[in-house]
């Protein structure tokens, strides 16, 4: 099979066109004429990656995260992008990534909010809107109403076992510890920039990544409980997604498709 009819395959999921104009999605490097005989899915194209795609011969690499976001004046060793670039060139690897449009339409955030997850009821989007325009009954994050009321610290454990994390850092002011959440909003990634929104649609409980001291703060102050689960904690389940999702789809062509979890690059100690 060639490159181009995975890349389709892909793309009826979540067509790039849905991706926010800052993003940078597709097939990032490689041709399209590519013959495709073992894939590789990973969050991010790491150096790791890239070395265990070479080592393992892999022809097409999947990623969420875009390996490549700014311009690339010069592919050569002198830079950790354009070395990985290099890599991949020299071994013959096509490498396809879809970051915003797999968060908005057919992928991160249902996925999140569902049975598999989280399990949340009642369930509407964050924000259907992107640069695209609105997408009815989609979007990056999702608002819903979790199994059962628990504490700040009870949805921190059943986060952790759902997703199969180590550990999340919670921001709640004193004052709201014990409080019972009966509804969550979660944004896969990183979610700073629609708190306040979370707020003004009544609330107090967020689930997302990436959030840091500042970021911590402002929430507590707007009364807002946030569980920061790190990027990688949210988002790792692209992976086992993709993965299935292409079994299924190319079944019968024997084409190997290997998962590549490398696990959270952060560790508390």
């Amino acid at each position: 099979m060639k490159c181009r009819e995975v890349v389709e395959m892909l793309d009826d999921l979540s067509p790039g066109k849905y991706a926010c104009d800052w993003d940078n999605v597709g097939l990032l490097v490689g041709r399209q004429n590519k013959e495709v005989h073992k894939i590789m899915v990973a969050l991010d194209a790491s150096k790791e990656i890239v070395k265990r795609a070479a080592g393992e011969q892999v022809d097409l690499l999947i990623t969420h995260h875009p390996m490549i976001f700014s311009a690339i004046k010069r592919v050569n060793e002198e830079q950790f992008t354009s070395e990985k670039v290099l890599t991949l060139a020299e071994n013959g690897i096509c490498y396809y990534a879809m970051h915003t449009n797999f968060d908005t339409v057919g992928g991160m955030a249902d996925l999140a909010a569902g049975k598999q997850y989280l399990n949340l009821s009642d369930v509407s989007p964050i924000d259907i809107a992107n640069e695209a325009g609105a997408i009815e009954g989609e979007g990056m994050g999702r608002y819903g109403r979790l199994p059962k009321p628990m504490t700040a610290e009870e949805v921190a454990e059943y986060v952790k076992e759902r997703f199969g994390i180590s550990f999340v850092i919670l921001y709640q002011s004193e004052a709201e510890t014990g409080k019972v959440f009966d509804k969550i909003a979660v944004m896969p990634g990183s979610g700073k920039s629609v708190m306040k929104q979370v707020v003004a649609n009544g609330y107090e409980l967020y689930l997302t990544g990436d959030y840091g001291h500042h970021e911590g703060l402002d929430a507590m102050d707007l009364g807002l409980t946030v569980i920061d689960a790190t990027h990688y904690g949210l988002e790792h389940i692209f992976v086992a997604y993709i993965a299935k999702y292409l079994r299924e789809k190319l079944d019968g062509c024997k084409i190997e498709i290997v998962e590549a979890d490398m696990g959270c690059p952060a560790r508390v100690l």
